[in-house]
């Protein structure tokens, strides 16, 4: 699954660590997410979208 993470978290100019505890998760999470090394949990991926203020097909698509 690829994701906009990265991209988004650029945007609303936030480091991994920063966001990590947004959503109550370890910085290394969210490296894992961003490489692909790691598909977030529904719930994970909800927090994630509303930190985000969008929906979770915006920032998870299939490949």
């Amino acid at each position: 699954m690829r994701n906009r993470l990265k991209e988004l978290r650029a945007r609303f100019n936030m480091t991994q660590e920063d966001l990590a505890v947004k959503v109550g998760v370890s910085r290394q999470t969210i490296n894992a997410i961003e490489t692909g090394k790691y598909d977030p949990s529904l719930p994970l991926a909800f927090k994630l979208a509303r930190c985000f203020e969008t929906n979770i097909e915006h920032l998870f698509m299939e490949e």
